[in-house]
């Protein structure tokens, strides 16, 4: 005889929010409209403070902070969303007031937001208040008409009869849940890996649910999943409650972890040795003319004679086996992630130490991904499922980096390597193995697919000569490294190289970006005289480098630094600078809690005009963004920082900290010859509202005017050159951005790098419509790109009209020395060739032939 029916309870449910009722099947999303997520009721909020609409448990808080799920004591699961559309605000305008995990009894309040600020942002400030779990349930009856809010009825829950035995009840209810998966999916997903999922979820007798913050949707259900709207990247869990709960957990985890056989899903590397399809072949590239020699990008200059040395990172092993200890695997990570800040510390240390702080600021980033929440999800929901420390952080760091590398978004797939380096850090502190590459013998050339960051700082110059990499560019972190460590680099080499035998002999040209084989003795010979040759120029160049820079024909080009601190400006004068045509104001704001005051920077810049003795002093204000940000000006997060909120957007949108940085310009500018430049300009009404915040200040100050002047580095600036010269004093092109910008290519992406070069027709032109319509209007045109210091650019740009090159430190001397024995007629000659070639390589080459160089 089966046991007596456990009787029926009511669950009444009180309104969160006042306002007038909805039926859920009314609300313009089909989401809820179609109860994809659960049944429920909607309501028209009157009032912005929303309050708990029965006792329970908070299940899960979205970070967004729209949305709310509270556990009841019978089960039920309770999604409170505020909003349509409202995900999108990421967290603008709401202020959550409970935890996760908190007790929380029917009218607390929950969730305050900003109905004003929504209400101009979102789709619709419609709330829906819905059962998730509504299968629990034998009847809901949503109530009608205007509610108060913790006062009436909205949703009356009729539980369902309990009919099973005490073992099969306390074994249905018993939920497994997965680990947090990152989805690898490039579409997400979409109708195909749906149907896979669907279709093998169909196998298992349990009821399996994929969970994605707070939404779930029926595993069995290819609509419901697609309703999810899950995409590539999104953090999901399966949970599944039944006889083979365990089993459709295991094995639905590990498929989507794989792609569910999705294209493109598990991005190998296909060994030199594997057969490849006619499909899946390249465009056709011709034959090398000499096959011992391996082209690729000047990454940093000079010359190397070594032998090959091949980098293969030692692979750790991690421990797969499941940890009966949670407790004690987070305290490993915990303190393997400490370790792993203080190791970046003393790196970012020698650099500082060296006069590199730009370059330790790489680091300084390296320890923000230590930090990533989303990062340390993945990592802590594993091991809570029992996994091991080292298996846990694997496994989030890897596959993190693979979404990154694989996306469309250069800037960010540009960061996998970072990630990467980031990750191998901490797993070897967790495994104790040493990820660091071998050590290299005696004049060794390092060859490699990719080096980290860590690899290049780490570089012994007493053995490595230089290095290649098959991947990154000439402005990668690592390239940006080897010119301030003087270690010649080529990237983008062929990959051919990797099939190099060790002990190869070699000569590598970080100037031309070739790596030769079995050079002759002779061409051995000619290499070192070459170095001799160009360590005399060297010292013969800086002997001359005051002198002023004039071509054959007697046409003056100003010469000028790119400096980032004090120390840098100390040596301007000595090297032979000009001025300083671009100084980097983020030095002063970038690795610390709080930004600089008014008189710290009034007494820097004061201090740097003056270490320039009447020089002039161009001083950029502050470039920063969602790419480069400060974490004390948080920015919100972007899909593609490079086109967001960065530059004067952000002192714009944030005037007390241009305000500040103005004033102390404008009292420097008593001390020496200084103007000022913002940066990343793309609109006419963001210079005049920049010129507008000036001039107050200046007034407020009583102090003189001062010269203004924009970057060029956003196409529409050079293509409306003749608008802005009206309101601008000046010029300075910025060809990294430009270039970038024009091309559609990140320049540090390491696939597209190479293909990256402010040398392209395209660009070029740029700069010639921007030097036209300025000297039209009487105004003057610098580049503070790296094409200024780049010894086959100079003459073109020169021959395009411009007035005065930029250039890093070290490059003053011999860009000087270049000059004086140009001939500006060929120089114009030249440019108008480079405008008519097809890409930056057919400009390089004819720079070679008609070029005289220095």
């Amino acid at each position: 005889m089966p046991p007596e029916s456990v009787s029926n309870r009511q669950i009444t449910l009180l309104a969160p929010l006042s306002g007038p009722l909805m039926p859920i099947e009314q609300v313009p999303d089909p989401v809820f409209a179609q109860k994809m997520v659960g049944d429920g009721v909607s309501l028209d909020p009157l009032d912005q403070t929303l309050l708990a609409p029965c006792d329970g448990q908070i299940l899960h808080i979205h970070q967004a902070c729209h949305a709310i799920t509270i556990l009841t004591s019978d089960g039920l699961k309770v999604l409170i969303h505020i909003g349509l559309d409202t995900v999108s605000m990421k967290g603008k305008g709401f202020v959550p007031l409970v935890k996760t995990g908190q007790s929380v009894q029917a009218r607390d309040p929950l969730i305050q937001f900003d109905a004003d600020f929504l209400a101009t942002r979102a789709k619709s400030l419609l709330t829906q208040i819905v059962i998730t779990n509504s299968e629990l349930l034998a009847e809901l009856k949503p109530c009608q008409g205007i509610v108060k809010a913790g006062r009436d009825p909205i949703l009356r829950c009729q539980l369902a009869a309990a009919e099973a035995t005490e073992e099969s009840s306390s074994e249905k209810k018993v939920w497994i849940t997965s680990e947090a998966i990152l989805i690898p999916n490039p579409s997400g997903l979409h109708a195909r890996p749906a149907a896979v999922l669907a279709n093998i979820s169909k196998r298992f007798d349990s009821e399996i649910l994929l969970l994605k913050g707070d939404q779930q949707a029926n595993s069995k259900s290819v609509v419901a999943l697609m309703a999810l709207e899950v995409g590539q990247g999104d953090k999901v869990q399966v949970t599944a409650r039944g006889s083979d709960a365990d089993a459709a957990v295991e094995t639905l985890s590990q498929l989507l972890w794989d792609g569910l056989g999705d294209e493109g899903c598990k991005p190998v590397q296909a060994p030199a040795s594997m057969v490849q399809t006619a499909d899946s072949a390249s465009a056709p590239k011709p034959e090398p003319l000499n096959p011992d020699l391996f082209s690729g990008v000047a990454a940093a200059p000079g010359l190397a004679v070594g032998n090959v040395f091949q980098v293969r990172h030692l692979q750790m092993k991690v421990d797969e086996s499941d940890s009966e200890n949670p407790q004690k695997e987070r305290y490993r990570l915990e303190q393997a992630l400490a370790e792993a800040h203080l190791q970046l510390d003393a790196l970012r240390a020698n650099l500082h130490a060296q006069r590199a702080a730009d370059k330790a600021a790489i680091f300084a980033a390296h320890q923000e991904l230590l930090d990533d929440p989303d990062l340390l999800d993945i990592a802590w929901s594993a091991i809570a499922k029992g996994k091991r420390a080292d298996f846990a952080w694997h496994r989030a760091y890897s596959s993190h980096a693979d979404r990154l590398a694989g996306l469309r978004n250069e800037l960010l797939a540009a960061r996998a390597n970072d990630l990467r380096d980031v990750g191998q850090r901490v797993l070897s502190v967790l495994t104790g193995v040493k990820s660091e590459i071998p050590e290299p013998p005696q004049d060794s050339i390092l060859v490699a697919e990719e080096l980290t960051p860590t690899d290049a700082a780490s570089i012994n110059r007493d053995r490595v000569r230089g290095f290649c990499t098959t991947l990154g560019g000439a402005t990668s972190h690592v390239a940006i490294l080897a010119r301030s460590l003087d270690i010649p680099a080529v990237a983008g080499i062929d990959p051919r190289s990797l099939e190099l035998a060790n002990g190869t002999l070699a000569v590598l040209d970080g100037n031309a970006g070739t790596l030769m084989l079995n050079p002759s003795p002779e061409m051995i010979h000619k290499v070192r005289k070459e170095q001799e040759g160009l360590a005399g120029r060297k010292a013969q160049y800086l002997s001359v480098a005051v002198q002023p820079a004039i071509t054959v024909d007697n046409h003056r080009i100003e010469v000028v630094a790119n400096i980032g601190s004090l120390s840098d400006a100390e040596e301007v004068i000595g090297l032979g600078g000009e001025g300083v045509g671009l100084l980097r104001s983020e030095f002063l704001f970038m690795e610390r809690s709080s930004a600089p005051d008014e008189e710290e920077q009034f007494v820097t810049y004061r201090n740097i005009a003056e270490a320039l003795d009447g020089r002039p002093l161009i001083i950029r204000t502050l470039d920063v963004g969602g790419d480069k940000p400060l974490s004390y000006l948080p920015i919100p997060k972007e899909d593609n920082p490079f086109l967001g909120e960065r530059g004067l957007r952000v002192g714009l949108d944030r005037p007390e900290i241009l305000r500040a940085q103005l004033r102390a310009i404008l009292r420097a500018s008593a001390f020496g010859k200084i103007k000022i430049m913002f940066p990343m300009v793309g609109l006419l009404s963001e210079l005049r509202d920049a010129k507008a915040i000036l001039e107050e200040e200046r007034a407020r100050l009583g102090v003189a005017s001062v010269e203004t002047g924009i970057m060029v580095e956003i196409p529409a600036a050079a293509v409306m050159a003749a608008q802005f010269a009206r309101e601008a004093d000046f010029f300075s092109i910025g060809t990294n951005d430009l270039t970038q910008y024009t091309l559609a290519m990140d320049r540090g992406h390491p696939k597209l790098a190479s293909k990256v070069d402010g040398l392209n027709p395209a660009v070029l032109r740029l700069i010639q419509i921007t030097v036209e319509a300025a000297h039209n209007q009487g105004k003057w045109v610098g580049v503070c790109g790296g094409i200024a210091g780049d010894q086959a650019a100079v003459p073109i740009l020169l021959g395009l009209g411009v007035d005065e090159l930029s250039v890093s430190l070290p490059a003053i001397p011999s860009v000087k020395a270049q000059i004086r024995n140009l001939d500006l007629k060929k120089c114009q000659e030249l440019a108008k060739a480079a405008l008519e070639q097809e890409d930056g390589f057919g400009v390089r080459n004819i720079a070679k032939m008609i070029a005289v160089p220095a």
